[in-house]
Order: C-alpha cells, then structure tokens, then sequence
C-alpha cells in the first residue's frame, strides 16, 4: 500500500481519478453479473426479466394551458413557463402589464 501522505498533489487528484475508475468497473461488472445470474434463475422457470418486471414506463408530461395570449393575434399563446416570446416583450414595452394579457 502507498504512503499517500508523501504524494504530491498531482498524483493525489490522479489517484482519486484511478480510485473513482476502479471503483465505477467493479460495480459494472458485479451489475452485469448480478443481472446475468437473475437472468439463469428466471429462465429455469420460463420468463424473461421483462415478463416478470416489465419495462419501466416512459414518463409522460401533460400540456401545460396557456396563461396569456396576443391582443392582436390570439392565437399566439404563452404558457408563462420558459423564455418570453417577442409579441410579449413588445407589448410590455409598450405599457402592458401581464394582467392586461392574461387568458
């Protein structure tokens, strides 16, 4: 075992990157191995992991209803999340308030 008190500061941080490597492989393959051995249990009774657990299902978002819309086109909407849209900006440069263009 190194003394590590004696390294320089160099060599510690290229040890902890060795260290971090090392660790991150070892749980890989003790990963692979642990699903390699579920797998041979699951096939002695005639499943695959997939009929037993299922795939995780995808995550869905719903769409978020507009909070404001263009005075002057109305089918320009702006949900209030993310970067504000030109036709907002010029009517708030304009005197407009948020209010003023709410839905």
């Amino acid at each position: 075992m190194t003394d590590v008190s004696t390294l320089s500061l160099d060599e510690l941080k290229k040890l902890q990157k060795d260290v971090a490597k090392a660790i991150e492989s070892f749980e890989e393959r003790a990963r692979k191995k642990a699903l390699a051995e579920a797998d041979a249990v699951v096939r002695q009774h005639g499943f695959t992991i997939d009929q037993l657990f299922g795939k995780a299902p995808k995550a869905t978002r719903a769409a978020v209803a507009p909070k404001y819309a263009n005075p002057s086109d109305p089918s320009q909407t702006w949900t209030g999340r993310g970067r504000k849209p030109r036709w907002i900006i010029a009517e708030l440069e304009s005197g407009k308030t948020l209010e003023d263009m709410s839905i």
